[in-house]
C-alpha cells in the first residue's frame, strides 16, 4: 500500500465528488426547507461506495463487460464532470424533487455518491489496489461529514467567488485525470 496511490484516490473523489462545488445546492435545498442530516448522508454515501467497490464488477460480469472497457466508460463520464465544472455548463440533468429530508435522496445520492463517483470506484480498481480506495473513500466521507456539519459557517465565511474558483480548479484536475484514464486503459 503506496501513499502516493492513496493520495491520488483521495483527490481523484475529492474532485469527482466536488464536496465544495455542491456546497450552493446543499444551502439552497437548506434554504428551502429540506432537513439535512451530515451522519445520515455520509453513512449512506459511504455504503454505496464500498458495495459499489465490491460488487460492481459483479455487476458488469452479468452483462459480459471487461473492467478496462468500464474504465474507458468511466473516463469520458470523469472528462464531461470535468467540463462542466470548467466551463459552467450541465450535460448530466437529474430530477429536482423535494423531499422533507434530504439525507439520503438528493444529497447522498445523486449528490455524493452518484454515476460520476461510482463510476470513478470502479475506474480506480483497474490502478488502485481496493484497500487504497477504501482508504480514500473514508478520508473523503469524512471530508463531506465535516462539510455537511459545517453548513451553517460555510455558509457565512465562502464566497461564492471562491467556491466557482476551487470547482474550475478541480474540473481541470479532473480533465487531466480523464485523459491519463483513458489512455492507460487503451487497447
Amino acid at each position: 500500500m503506496a501513499i502516493a496511490a492513496i493520495l491520488s484516490v483521495t483527490m481523484i473523489l475529492f474532485s469527482v465528488i466536488d464536496i465544495i462545488g455542491s456546497l450552493p445546492i446543499i444551502l439552497d435545498l437548506k434554504k428551502r426547507g429540506v432537513t439535512i442530516h451530515p451522519t445520515t448522508a455520509t453513512v449512506s454515501a459511504g455504503i454505496l461506495m464500498i458495495a459499489f467497490l465490491f460488487f460492481g464488477v459483479a455487476i458488469l460480469s452479468v452483462f459480459h463487460l471487461e473492467v478496462s472497457s468500464f474504465a474507458m466508460a468511466g473516463s469520458l463520464i470523469i472528462f464531461f464532470i470535468g467540463l462542466e465544472m470548467v466551463l459552467g455548463i450541465r450535460f448530466f440533468r437529474s430530477d429536482d424533487a423535494e423531499p422533507s429530508s434530504g439525507s439520503i435522496v438528493p444529497i447522498a445520492f445523486p449528490l455524493i455518491a452518484g454515476a460520476g463517483t461510482l463510476t470513478t470506484i470502479l475506474t480506480l480498481r483497474s490502478s488502485f489496489q481496493p484497500l487504497e480506495i477504501v482508504i480514500g473513500i473514508v478520508v473523503n466521507l469524512l471530508l463531506i461529514f465535516l462539510v455537511l456539519k459545517s453548513t451553517p459557517f460555510l455558509e457565512r465565511k465562502i464566497s461564492k467567488s471562491a467556491t466557482e474558483a476551487l470547482r474550475k480548479i478541480f474540473g481541470i484536475l479532473l480533465l487531466a485525470i480523464a485523459i491519463q484514464m483513458f489512455r492507460s486503459n487503451l487497447i
